[in-house]
């Protein structure tokens, strides 16, 4: 206990230098950490909302943009395609579940999902109150929608054109909120669902049309795109090629589409990683130089401490908790201003309804910080320790 609490005392001896050593320190670890929480929610997030969501068919376009718009909500989608194709894949033998998407609306920015009660199923999404839909134009909120809006089961309100917030309302179509989902992480949490019955209302004029018009429309009626799971695995070697080669609609496997956004990705968190490692090492030479400078200026004190009877190792147990020290202090703060960094990142990514990314979490890889605190500050100290337990007392002795 006497050693940590001189080597507390040398460290901060000399301030500015002490404060200055930290700072660069916790940076490099503050954006490791960054790196780490925000690498483990992506994946976590993917995960969570990927699973069991073996292929995504909707308009032909860009296979990143259907899995993007359909499964994460994240952009907008690249058509609409006929009801009736979709109804045809679902009586194929290689199609256990087809689960219809429709968008196109919103309300105060979060979107409105048209869709069947399959979809919160999918998600074993459980209620908070009141009762899933029943009817055309009644709506359920996800936890992160209801508590933005401020809406309560039982009131009603009028969605807008568009997946953005600003767009025209649609006055003459009310939607009543009959259920307001439990908090489950997924993208759920930030979606309006209802029946898919109630975007066609919504959309399809009946005022100026006649029976027979009528029926036409319903039979042109389209939605946004299908996510579909497989009765068989074997069904993911033919079934997209079937879709793509012989209908005018596209197949987006959603494991390989994340895959490819990641390694786009890859590059940027590839410049952040070296980023940190140059200021890790930085950090590690600014610790060395501090560490040596401190061996030559306390002379005095360790020939004091030696001929007091301190053991050279104890001499040098000084300097190396010294360096803990540091590198604690900076594993603390640099752990905090990730969390900080992370938090930031995810109250500006609620305000487009992104990801759900943020909070306090602690993934099994973030032990790598303090370990690689304490490593960097351990290898910095490991040739001012060695000087400091060669020290020769008679020579300082002399010097002096």
């Amino acid at each position: 206990m006497t050693t940590l609490f001189f080597a507390w005392r040398y460290l901060w001896s000399r301030p500015l230098g002490a404060a200055l050593n930290l700072l660069l320190l916790s940076l490099g670890l503050a954006s490791i950490t960054f790196l780490l929480l925000v690498g483990a929610q992506l994946s976590k997030a993917f995960e969570r909302d990927l699973a069991g969501i073996d292929v995504v068919v909707g308009a032909k376009g860009s296979p990143m943009q259907l899995i993007l718009s359909g499964v994460l909500h994240l952009d907008v989608p690249p058509g609409n395609v006929p009801i009736k194709a979709v109804q045809e894949l679902a009586r194929n033998p290689l199609v256990e579940q087809v689960i219809p998407i429709s968008l196109g609306d919103n309300y105060g920015g979060y979107r409105i999902v048209g869709t069947s009660l399959d979809y919160p199923a999918h998600y074993d999404a459980q209620l908070t109150q009141g009762r899933l839909w029943t009817a055309p134009m009644e709506a359920v909120l996800g936890a992160t929608a209801a508590k933005a809006m401020g809406i309560q089961v039982g009131q009603t309100f009028v969605g807008t054109h568009g997946l953005g917030a600003g767009g025209h309302p649609h006055g003459d179509s009310v939607y009543t909120v009959v259920g307001i989902l439990a908090p489950g992480g997924s993208v759920l949490d930030r979606l309006i669902l209802t029946d898919t019955a109630s975007v066609w209302k919504v959309h399809e004029d009946y005022t100026a049309v006649d029976d027979d018009d009528r029926r036409v429309m319903e039979d042109e009626r389209e939605i946004t795109m299908a996510l579909i799971r497989y009765s068989t695995p074997m069904a993911a070697v033919s079934f997209p090629r079937f879709v793509n080669s012989t209908t005018d609609m596209q197949a987006a496997a959603p494991a390989l589409e994340i895959t490819r956004l990641l390694s786009m990705l890859g590059l940027g968190t590839d410049v952040l990683r070296a980023f940190a490692g140059v200021l890790l090492l930085t950090a590690g030479l600014s610790v060395f130089i501090a560490l040596w400078s401190a061996v030559r200026e306390r002379r005095t004190d360790l020939a004091l401490l030696r001929m007091l009877g301190a053991p050279p190792a104890k001499v040098a147990a000084l300097l190396l908790c010294e360096a803990l020290w540091l590198g604690l202090l900076a594993a603390v703060l640099g752990v905090l201003l990730g969390q900080g960094f992370a938090q930031a990142l995810a109250l500006f990514l609620s305000l487009d309804h992104s990801l759900l990314i943020g909070g306090m979490v602690w993934p099994a890889g973030l032990w790598v910080v303090p370990a690689l605190a304490l490593v960097v500050s351990l290898a910095s100290a490991l040739l001012p320790t060695v000087a400091a337990y060669r020290v020769s007392v008679l020579r300082l002795l002399q010097s002096h």
